[in-house]
């Protein structure tokens, strides 16, 4: 029964590919430019664009179940164009190409930043609504539009399962990920301030797993949170130098102060060719909802997420050997 990962080569592809191919199942890993890390693992491996239909027509020729991984990520205002042609136009070509092929299951990977957070004060679980309006960041809308069009398909008969993970870290993250470079950020003493918000984050591993069981047991049409724990910015610090001898700053920035000075970090890191990590998109995600819910998952799949603690000392060790990180572990 052959399995096509798109997007198999990104953070969460690479982790799912592994598990995939554990569980002795013929994978087929559909990449855009880089395959490199896919080499030498066994997998068959297809050139294609998710914005290129006859691509993905060709790519899925043959399969029984397609895992959308393939999207990218913008924490700036100003690149609708760029989300909606990806993480949008990109998700209708899978959904078509799915039809052509008369797949017999889609599990889509969409994102918590998909639906709404407010009330802060009430735990987000999959009955929240998704985010809609340019008050909230292009990424975001992006995703929501993305899951309308797989609740559309789903509507219509296609048998599909929608998965909206939270922040991901974990190994084989070699590009590495937005929330790795931040990470590795800290870790190497390079991140100037922390800020006074946090996170829900999950192991890489366990969307993996999370995903697989979703395929194998969900109902046609559901959708699962596939949550971890949340942290704050100094608990992950603090951690970090518990298991390490990293130099991080022990200054933390108000919230106020960082939201005020988030245009000008973001117009340097633009002048000066680096990745932006305090954007006022970024700054209003570390202070979203702090209960995202994964009972749903638990109770229906099975889905156990790890300790935070391990995820952390996993992820640095593997940055370790992968050469990205300069302090030592304990």
């Amino acid at each position: 029964m052959t399995v096509v990962v798109t997007g198999a080569s990104g953070h969460v592809g690479m982790n799912l590919v592994r598990a995939l191919m554990a569980d002795k199942r013929p994978v087929r890993a559909l990449v855009h430019v880089n395959h490199k890390t896919l080499e030498g693992l066994g997998v068959e491996i297809v050139e294609g664009d998710i914005s290129d239909l006859e691509s993905l027509t060709h790519a899925f020729a043959g399969a029984d179940v397609v895992y959308h991984l393939a999207g990218v990520i913008s924490l700036l205002k100003n690149e609708w164009p760029l989300v909606e042609k990806i993480n949008v136009q990109g998700t209708r070509n899978v959904i078509e190409a799915c039809r052509q092929n008369n797949v017999k299951r889609l599990v889509h990977f969409s994102s918590i930043h998909a639906l709404q957070q407010e009330p802060l004060n009430i735990p987000v679980d999959e009955s929240r609504p998704l985010v809609d309006g340019k008050r909230h960041s292009p990424y975001d809308r992006s995703k929501a539009a993305g899951q309308r069009e797989v609740r559309k398909a789903m509507a219509s008969g296609l048998n599909a399962v929608i998965l909206n993970p939270t922040g991901i870290w974990g190994p084989y993250d070699y590009q590495p990920s937005f929330f790795g470079a931040a990470l590795l950020s800290m870790a190497n003493g390079k991140m100037p301030a922390l800020i006074n918000g946090g996170f829900d984050w999950v192991d890489a591993r366990d969307v993996a797993l999370g995903a697989m069981l979703a395929e194998k047991k969900a109902p046609a049409g559901s959708e699962y949170l596939l949550s971890g724990h949340w942290v704050s910015m100094p608990e992950i610090a603090k951690e970090m130098k518990e298991i390490s001898d990293a130099s991080i700053t022990g200054f933390v920035c108000p919230m106020p102060v960082a939201r005020f000075g988030a245009p000008f970090a973001t117009a340097y890191s633009r002048l000066s060719g680096k990745r932006p990590y305090y954007t006022t998109v970024s700054l209003a995600a570390l202070h979203s909802n702090h209960n995202i819910s994964h009972e749903k998952a638990t109770r229906e799949l099975g889905y156990q997420p790890r300790p935070f603690r391990e995820t952390l000392t996993d992820t640095l060790k593997w940055y370790q050997q992968n050469g990205d990180l300069k302090c030592r572990l304990k």
